[in-house]
């Protein structure tokens, strides 16, 4: 063998061990759901892309959903259940390596399904901001945004939009940047809903254990309380 194919063969080998270590790292840092979330996801059709929850009214719009980084979808399935019942179709993302970013339009896959469906897109930390770029991008159908524990960036700026847009968070957060996120107001409309969870945490808009950094949670009923929020906000603005 050449000496030149040498040298490309063990670059080659080196760049897939490095990445392979990557990988294998990532999944030792990710987040799965409780047993009980896992129990609730079994309920969900899994498409391979994404966890549906399906909701049989069909005036109502479709929820899409961007799960925070290196959070497990199934680790939402709690809230999304409790949504699904009230008759929203939600569809919990799955990301490469539980990172959004790395997919961050994979809700086209849906809405190429129900091209003339109303739908929510929301998102939980990194996730939430993936939904904000989403948003701007697929404003066709688009009846509102929410976000948990996050804000958009300035790629998803939606301050000109006349959408409306729920702002949850929690009282203990110490994994959202409590500064970036006062400063990204200036990309959500001047009618956003604030709404802040009382003992609520960052780890608690899911249901996957304690997060790294997190505040500890004072609440055993916050993924309810998630669903309860959304189902109000979803009431008073979206007219279905």
């Amino acid at each position: 063998m050449k000496k030149w194919k040498k040298l490309l063969l063990i670059l080659v080998i080196g760049l897939a061990l490095v990445l392979g270590g990557g990988i294998a790292y990532l999944k030792t840092q990710s987040y799965s759901p409780t047993n009980n979330a896992l129990q609730t996801a079994k309920k969900a059709e899994d498409s391979g892309d994404w966890l549906y929850f399906s909701g049989k009214d069909q005036t109502k719009p479709m929820i899409i959903f961007y799960p925070g980084a290196l959070v497990e979808p199934e680790s939402y399935s709690p809230w999304a259940q409790t949504l699904a019942k009230a008759g929203y179709p939600v569809y919990i993302l799955k990301m490469p390596l539980d990172l959004a970013v790395l997919a961050p339009n994979r809700g086209e896959k849906v809405l190429s399904e129900h091209p003339k469906r109303d739908y929510i897109v929301g998102g939980h930390s990194l996730g939430g901001v993936m939904a904000s770029r989403f948003a701007k991008g697929h404003t066709n159908h688009l009846e509102g945004v929410f976000f948990l524990a996050s804000y958009p960036d300035t790629k998803g700026t939606l301050a000109d939009k006349n959408l409306p847009v729920l702002s949850l968070t929690a009282e203990n957060d110490r994994v959202l940047n409590h500064d970036a996120y006062k400063k990204a107001k200036q990309d959500l409309p001047k009618s956003t809903d604030y709404q802040e969870i009382s003992g609520g945490n960052h780890a608690g808009f899911g249901s996957y254990g304690p997060q790294k950094g997190d505040g500890k949670s004072e609440i055993n009923d916050q993924n309810q309380q998630v669903a309860q929020q959304l189902l109000l906000w979803l009431k008073e603005n979206v007219n279905h």
